[in-house]
């Protein structure tokens, strides 16, 4: 006769919990690993701050510098000042606050790639619906165009005509309200990219300011409607460079609501 002891078919169904629990944890870890990997290869696609974090951020190499907004103006202000030489049409602020290696990434880019180094959060807010004025433009894109030629000489500013547009954009297109600018850097180069960059830059930075909702450059995309996630990749026909933005920094204020929109 077989005597059972209470309990011990129970011992290796507690087994298998633990084992269960270990499987789940390194499978957890792998992934937290991988992600760490992942993030250390797309640092620049990925959100630069957090809805509690500062403001912005600059990327130097490895290195995150985080900024607040105020830091963040003067530094890309600084930086196309700088890079525009005797050109400049106003004097570079004071940045002795920000570190030598962000205005190094400002002005000259990541190291082989003129691509994004500074993100900033902003979230959009709540404003009125304006008409598109005569010129094409609404008041606010207006104002944005008027500070981009402050601080920047020469600009070929683009993307309206009097009495605005009808067709020749995409659907639902901020251009066809008045909303948005296209600033050109033509030829499609190196240095062309780099001037971009110096503007697409100093528009995050003073996005509050110019209540600006979109801005598209170089297959990148930053807007309010996903403030934490910095510059995303940006899909567009890779054998077109203007819908891939190549060629022109576009730029798109807030809208608000439409009096009858829901």
């Amino acid at each position: 006769m077989t005597h059972r002891v209470p309990g011990a078919d129970r011992v290796p169904r507690r087994w298998h919990g633990l084992i269960l629990s270990v499987a789940i944890l390194t499978v957890l870890l792998v992934i937290a690993m991988v992600g760490a990997r992942w993030v250390t290869q797309h640092h620049q696609l990925l959100p630069s701050t957090s809805p509690w974090g500062p403001e912005c951020s600059v990327w130097t190499g490895d290195e995150r510098v985080d900024l607040d907004r105020d830091q963040a103006r003067r530094a890309t202000t600084a930086a196309a000042v700088i890079a525009q030489g005797d050109a400049a049409p106003i004097e570079r602020p004071d940045v002795e606050d920000v570190p030598d290696a962000v205005m190094d990434a400002l002005v000259n880019g990541p190291e082989d790639d003129a691509g994004p180094a500074l993100s900033c959060r902003y979230s959009g807010e709540d404003v009125e619906f304006e008409e598109e004025l005569g010129s094409g433009l609404t008041p606010r894109a207006k104002a944005l165009k008027k500070g981009i030629e402050n601080d920047f000489a020469d600009t070929e500013i683009g993307g309206y005509v009097a009495g605005g547009y009808d067709t020749g954009h995409g659907e639902k297109s901020a251009h066809y309200e008045g909303r948005a600018l296209d600033v050109f850097y033509r030829p499609v180069n190196e240095d062309n990219r780099r001037e971009g960059w110096l503007l697409a830059h100093w528009l995050i930075a003073h996005a509050p300011d110019y209540q600006i909702d979109v801005i598209i450059f170089d297959d990148k995309i930053w807007s309010t409607r996903y403030p934490t996630m910095g510059w995303r990749h940006y899909e567009a026909d890779p054998d077109n460079e203007i819908l891939r933005h190549l060629d022109h920094v576009h730029v798109d204020v807030l809208r608000g609501p439409e009096p009858g929109d829901d």
